[in-house]
């Protein structure tokens, strides 16, 4: 088993190095944005635009690698103007994970609810009504209590809102189906607001 694992090594040994030193990139690419030591949004955006020219100009010591290293430097690029947010104002997370997380949790509580493989049509209209609720009562249980001491106010122009969203989507598959009938009957209706009675 040993010369066996030995050959492997051997045999494969040109290859290391140019693993070593991007996975060494992609390393300290990750402790800079780390930012342990607590810098400045600029000091972590030179120290990581340094790492970016250093990795520019040894790109080719990295082997085939090589190719992987500029895809790393064109998405590091891409991400650059909202890339160091975080480091500036204080409380905003690095990453969107825990709302990545949120939505795909919901997801699949719709899916397993439904059946369905795709999002159900009603949650374009209903969405920001039945997210929040999934969300509130995944932290905690609410008493018909509760519920009572809603804000009415709130709650009414929050129905009122969905309600047009409804009708919307109504409209527009109303639309989508007989499109020569609904283009006839609004102009119908416009002709009868223009004309007087």
């Amino acid at each position: 088993m040993q010369s066996v694992l030995r050959r492997g090594l051997s045999d494969t040994a040109s290859l290391w190095p140019p693993i070593s030193r991007a996975f060494g990139w992609v390393h300290r690419a990750a402790h800079i944005l780390n930012n342990d030591a607590g810098g400045s949004s600029t000091q972590v955006r030179q120290q990581f635009s340094g790492l970016l020219g250093a990795m520019s100009r040894w790109r080719a010591y990295a082997g085939d690698l090589a190719c992987a290293v500029t895809h790393f430097m064109t998405v590091s690029q891409s991400y650059w103007p909202g890339l160091f947010h975080c480091y500036a104002i204080a409380d905003l997370p690095r990453t969107n994970n825990d709302l990545e997380h949120l939505f795909g949790s919901f997801r699949y509580q719709e899916r397993r609810a439904s059946g369905r493989k795709v999002a159900a049509p009603s949650l374009v209209v209903r969405g920001p009504a039945r997210l929040i609720a999934a969300v509130a009562t995944g932290q905690r249980t609410f008493s018909a209590a509760d519920l009572a001491q809603c804000d009415v106010q709130g709650w009414r122009a929050l129905r009122e809102s969905l309600d047009k969203r409804q009708q919307s989507r109504v409209s527009q598959r109303r639309f989508r189906r007989d499109s020569a009938g609904y283009l006839e009957s609004l102009e119908a209706r416009l002709v009868k607001l223009i004309l007087p009675p």
